[in-house]
């Protein structure tokens, strides 16, 4: 049996696999910005997995900038990234067709986006609990040594047993200076932090931004600025945000600001890491 792709590379062989003869479509694709998703199974193990395939005609030009850097795969970068609220990375590689391709564990439940976009407010110990979750997914990223650069609750799934996971590291680069170069706007337009919008220089920090509009979000239903298509609505993030008490008065007062610190426009206000905004909520009881 030939074998998995990474593991081939890794012992200085070479190997490609055909995808529809290894894997059954359970389900047929879920588009994304740069790729497709298929809810498979295995045909020889029987086990159901998630399968993503990159368009690398939008993915290969930004990857074209980190080329001379040495840029791991989002494949091996998400197999570097463990952690319970982390999405496992399995296998990846290259088909039998071309297309680069990514196996992964597959998460059934509801997208953090579709949960929050259905306007039912959540119960308060609830909103502090997936607050938690996604700080810890996070923090699991940012201690394997990468920045996320695309958190928002899209990129978060909520399974029925309420485990927040976070996935999709098709933005995500290592946490080096050299990948941080002025000039490139990535992220999502309402949770970009205003470095990135105003293309400054930018640092892990970015993260912790669009965190607080998420939590921030989680917690009221709303976001921090007026609700405004594409990145001209991003350009107020370097103005004061509504406080969150004004949607949640009874919020937590520990809760509350440790959020608001995340959205401050000045990178050094917010907290210097994930584990120190987790400290800082770490006593409000559920």
């Amino acid at each position: 049996m030939a074998l998995p792709a990474f593991l081939a590379r890794l012992f200085g062989g070479s190997s490609r696999v055909d995808l529809w003869s290894r894997y059954e479509r359970l389900r047929e694709s879920v588009s994304g910005t740069m790729s497709k998703f298929y809810k498979v199974r295995d045909r020889v193990s029987g086990e159901v997995r998630g399968l993503k395939i990159v368009d690398r005609a939008k993915t290969d030009p930004i990857e074209g900038r980190y080329k001379a850097l040495g840029k791991p795969s989002e494949g091996e970068i998400g197999s570097r990234i463990q952690g319970p609220n982390v999405a496992r990375t399995l296998e990846w590689g290259v088909s039998t067709g071309d297309d680069s391709y990514i196996l992964m564990e597959f998460i059934d439940g509801t997208l953090l986006h579709t949960l929050l976009s259905s306007r039912k407010a959540l119960e308060p110990a609830q909103r502090l609990d997936f607050v938690r979750q996604a700080a810890a997914a996070i923090a699991a990223v940012h201690k394997a040594g990468f920045v996320h650069r695309d958190i928002c609750p899209r990129n978060f799934m909520v399974r029925p047993d309420g485990r927040i996971v976070l996935f999709d590291f098709g933005l995500t680069v290592p946490d080096k200076p050299q990948f941080f170069r002025p000039g490139n706007r990535i992220g999502t337009p309402s949770y970009m932090a205003p470095e990135v919008v105003r293309r400054y220089q930018v640092d892990r920090r970015l993260d912790m931004f669009s965190f607080g509009v998420t939590a921030y979000e989680i917690c009221t239903l709303e976001l921090p600025w007026p609700r405004s298509p594409g990145a001209k609505g991003a350009l107020r993030h370097d103005t004061p945000p509504q406080d969150i008490r004004d949607f949640w008065p009874q919020i937590p007062p520990a809760l509350a600001d440790a959020i608001m610190a995340c959205i401050a426009a000045e990178p050094s206000r917010r907290p210097e890491s994930m584990e120190k905004f987790l400290e800082a909520i770490e006593d409000v009881p559920l």
